[in-house]
């Protein structure tokens, strides 16, 4: 089954072409990174808008990458939530529309499920069962993964998630956008132990994660200075060890609770180098592997939507000429493909 995937639901544009059988064919993403950058952050409203503008040429471009016509798709995947509601409905309204007149089925696929499933872009991919640890600007939460559809929540944030606090960290160090990669790499600069900042609930059992405090901590820590460069990196360097080890601890505790050996890291911050190399030896030395998709596949991707959808578009799964987007969606709501209603259109 050849599948179409779709992307839209923040601040990328993305479209990928996935064979079940031959793998991924073409993955196109445009980031409109440069468009929000004056506005120190995504402007929903201008998303939206560049979404409409770049979709449709790109899914040519990606058609004439994988080197397919139209008529070869067997099936459209397209994010459905969570997300902005606006970008969301680009995506949907184009894949409903294309599934319409192509006359083949339509999923909408949970942004999060994609970011679970994105190990199967890579060779090598772990089997089930896993622990994943999803970190991103919109959610951190470990997951037990035992199959498509099969989530378990073992625990979340209860307020920001690690890119967010990443981001409000940058904007405070006066580093421009996006705030994550800015502060990461100046991190690299800086000394450690200058500044100890606290590592949110680790002093207490279970497995969810806060990080406000972490963020008013290295507030009131610069609060009333005037910092050089140096200063600088080193409240960078401080805040990201305070980051790295909180996520560490709490992937191994996850692994110990569910007895399972195996952490896969998605997400955007996935991306980040010193949690991937702290992960990758603490993982190890517990006598079990981490495994990290390549940072492409970390950040948004339509690839990873065009795997999740294959599954369940192969299940049978397919949705009523209705355009679908939710802003809001929790992961525990997804049942694996055939266990939810198909319906034809």
């Amino acid at each position: 089954m050849i599948v179409l995937g779709i992307e839209t639901s923040c601040d990328e544009t993305a479209v990928a072409v996935y064979d079940g059988e031959k793998g991924l064919l073409a993955n196109r993403v445009f980031s409109q990174v440069e468009l929000h950058r004056h506005h120190g952050g995504v402007v929903p409203e201008l998303a939206s808008r560049d979404h409409i503008e770049r979709l449709l040429p790109m899914i040519r471009e990606a058609l004439a990458e994988a080197g397919i016509e139209a008529q070869a798709i067997d099936g459209i995947a397209y994010t459905a939530g969570p997300g902005l509601i606006g970008a969301l409905l680009v995506g949907a309204s184009v894949a409903r529309s294309l599934g319409y007149a192509w006359g083949v089925p339509v999923v909408g696929v949970h942004h999060l499920e994609g970011h679970l499933l994105a190990p199967a872009l890579e060779p090598g991919a772990p089997e089930f069962p896993f622990v994943a640890l999803q970190v991103s600007g919109g959610h951190t939460m470990l997951v037990e993964v035992t199959g498509v559809g099969r989530y378990r929540i073992l625990g979340e944030t209860q307020d920001d998630a690690a890119g967010e606090a990443f981001d409000k960290t940058a904007k405070l160090l006066g580093l421009g956008y996006p705030g994550g990669p800015a502060l990461a790499a100046l991190a690299e600069q800086g000394r450690d132990g200058v500044f100890e900042f606290p590592r949110p609930m680790l002093d207490r059992p279970g497995l969810d994660f806060s990080f406000s405090g972490l963020k008013t901590a290295v507030v009131v820590a610069v609060r009333g200075r005037t910092l050089d460069q140096a200063a600088r990196a080193d409240v960078a360097r401080g805040f990201e060890n305070a980051m790295v080890d909180t996520l560490v601890t709490k992937s191994l505790r996850a692994l110990c609770q569910t007895g399972l050996r195996t952490l896969v890291v998605a997400g955007g911050v996935g991306a980040n180098r010193r949690l991937r190399e702290a992960l990758t030896r603490a993982v190890a030395k517990a006598g079990g592997r981490a495994f990290f998709p390549r940072p492409e596949f970390c950040t948004d991707n339509a690839a990873m939507i065009a795997v999740a959808g294959q599954h369940r578009l192969a299940a049978g799964e397919c949705e009523e000429l209705t355009v679908r987007a939710r802003a809001r969606w929790p992961l525990d709501e997804l049942r694996a493909p055939g266990e939810t209603h198909a319906s034809t259109h």
